[in-house]
């Protein structure tokens, strides 16, 4: 009988993972697709139409300037995941490039990167410090992706740093030296390999945390430019009407939970499957399929 492939038993076996990745693969599609699934521009106004409730012409309602909910929200999701993985991406290389060749070399340079660049980044909270860069950077895309880069890589060179510690040491490591390989071959063939699953894990719920991150900007006024779409820009625009028009809070705010515990739930089942151990355990159980 054919061993069933790796993704089929990820599936099989973590129920939550399933529904993670599903509102994680939905969450994709409409971001792709937002042109053509959008009934209407999101940014036509309408003024004989404001604050409409949900009806037949606009699913989800419309703002107070007219606009259609439900076309916002279809292109907030192209705002939100493009900050999720432009950030996530940007990050994990920074992250991974300098805790990988801090935990590799080790001395004053380690000192430099570990005392001094991580700990100092990390000793401020995230959010305040992305505000911080935000309000000195301006509104827009490009900068709300740099500020949380900024800010966000030193989590991901703190976790390479600890893999290539534990890893460099181990036996066929000290062969590849013997052997004379080189020191980018050894990072690149033989360490970075051991060093991606806790960095992907952390990857994904990272995602979770950049999408909060750009709605929290957004919602401040530190993040994309008016009248992008934005979930954080719709939740500040219904500020003003949380009593007479709650549509305009519950869809974006519903839209906010779905991604970050879509993702959330996505990582704990990566970190649960690549666990040799807990993957394992979940192999034997008699899981519904």
């Amino acid at each position: 009988m054919r061993e069933a492939s790796p993704v089929r038993q990820f599936l099989r076996t973590s129920g939550l993972g399933r529904w993670g990745l599903a509102v994680a693969v939905l969450l994709v599609l409409m971001a792709v697709f937002a042109p053509w699934l959008a009934p209407r521009d999101p940014s036509a106004q309408s003024l004989p139409e404001r604050l409409l409730p949900p009806n037949a012409h606009h699913w989800m309602g419309t703002d107070e300037l007219g606009r259609d909910v439900f076309s916002r929200t279809l292109y907030g999701a192209r705002v939100s995941l493009t900050v999720g993985v432009s950030v996530v991406f940007s990050a994990g290389i920074v992250g991974l490039a300098l805790g990988s060749l801090a935990g590799y070399f080790g001395g004053a340079f380690d000192r430099f990167v570990n005392i001094i660049l991580i700990n100092s980044f990390l000793s401020f909270p995230g959010i305040l410090l992305a505000i911080a860069f935000a309000a000195f950077l301006g509104p827009g895309l490009d900068k709300v992706i740099l500020a949380l880069t900024v800010t966000g890589w030193a989590g991901y060179a703190r976790l390479a740093r600890a893999q290539v510690l534990k890893v460099r040491e181990m036996e066929f490591i000290l062969a590849a030296r013997s052997l004379g390989a080189s020191h980018a071959r050894i990072l690149l063939r033989h360490l970075l390999p051991n060093t991606l699953p806790p960095v992907l894990i952390q990857a994904t719920i990272g995602m979770a945390g950049a999408i909060l991150a750009e709605s929290t900007l957004s919602f401040l006024g530190l993040g994309v430019i008016v009248p992008t779409p934005s979930w954080g820009a719709m939740l500040n625009d219904a500020r003003n009407h949380l009593f007479d028009a709650p549509h305009l809070v519950l869809f974006p705010a519903l839209a906010i939970m779905a991604a970050v515990l879509a993702f959330n739930l996505l990582g704990d089942a990566l970190r649960d499957w690549l666990d040799p151990r807990t993957r394992a355990f979940l192999m034997t159980m008699d899981l519904p399929r």
